[in-house]
């Protein structure tokens, strides 16, 4: 079904939450309801399949999902031969070494001879390689951070987010070794028609995610201070002035990059910006 683009979705989970909010913010309705494996969109050209995230490269390898959503982990650890689309900034995290809290750690060279529990031995072996560390790998899945306590391994490589779990564990972190996002992925040989469906996902992807990084700026400047205002504002291309009733004023209007909102701001009120209003943008396009 060329007509058609298929997508690999994790079916819970954080990373599925921020993967659907994403494409319901990209306007395409669908239904996905609880325990539902497959689901089609009722208003773009796309089927959703739900899977489990760590299988998600291989179908996507094998061309029975045409693209897919998964964290950079997964994607490094199966090693299949997808292609990155586009990183997108969500659902971040890194892979990590830790210990018990009670051990005392100096360096990585603690590690060399130890044992190490791990869901990543492909990433965590070639990041030990790197640093000519040699050590006992021990691959299980799940509950990986119970293994020191029961006298499986010495330390654990592992995802963390925010440590709680590490912490509750009573392990430390002590190595961050890899940072992961989401990442949209391709097979390998996309059809022309279904190249094109993505083109379009990706245009509705990028609206949304530029419109998250961005807020409407709208202002009263002075006109004696007009240039030195405008001057002040990063924006795309030069921002929109119109005259005040009030003689003498001017309104602006601009967009401003997220990261620098602040700055941006107090370096306007300091130059005699009044009545600054921000909008944040649902969607942009450029």
């Amino acid at each position: 079904m060329d007509n058609i683009i298929r997508i690999a979705v994790q079916k819970s989970g954080r990373l599925s939450d921020d993967s659907l909010s994403l494409i319901k913010e990209c306007g395409i309705k669908f239904y996905n309801g609880t325990g539902k494996l497959k689901s089609t969109a009722t208003n773009f050209p796309i089927e959703f399949l739900f899977l489990r995230d760590d299988d998600i490269p291989g179908y996507v390898a094998d061309g029975v999902a045409d693209i897919g959503i998964v964290g950079e982990n997964e994607m490094v650890e199966k090693d299949k031969q997808v292609t990155v689309v586009k990183k997108l900034g969500f659902s971040k995290c890194r892979l990590s070494l830790a210990i018990p809290k009670s051990k005392h750690y100096q360096n990585l060279q603690d590690f060399q001879g130890a044992s190490i529990a791990t869901s990543y031995p492909k990433i965590l072996q070639q990041f030990l390689d790197k640093n000519k560390i040699k050590a006992d790998i021990h691959e299980i899945s799940g509950s990986v951070e119970i293994a020191p306590s029961i006298g499986l391994a010495d330390a654990i490589c592992d995802i963390v987010s925010s440590g709680s779990t590490l912490m509750m564990n009573g392990l430390k972190e002590v190595e961050e070794i890899f940072k992961s996002e989401a990442v949209l992925i391709s097979h390998q040989n996309l059809s022309t028609e279904k190249q094109d469906i993505l083109e379009r996902l990706l245009f509705r992807i990028n609206a949304v995610q530029t419109g998250k990084n961005n807020k409407y700026l709208l202002l009263n400047a002075p006109n004696d201070s007009l240039q030195e205002i405008v001057s002040l504002i990063p924006g795309m291309k030069s921002p929109t002035i119109l005259p005040l009733a009030e003689e003498g004023w001017s309104s602006v209007h601009a967009v401003v990059n997220e990261d620098r909102f602040w700055e941006v701001i107090e370096n306007l009120r300091a130059a005699g910006a009044q009545g600054i209003l921000v909008v944040p943008i649902e969607k942009m396009v450029i």
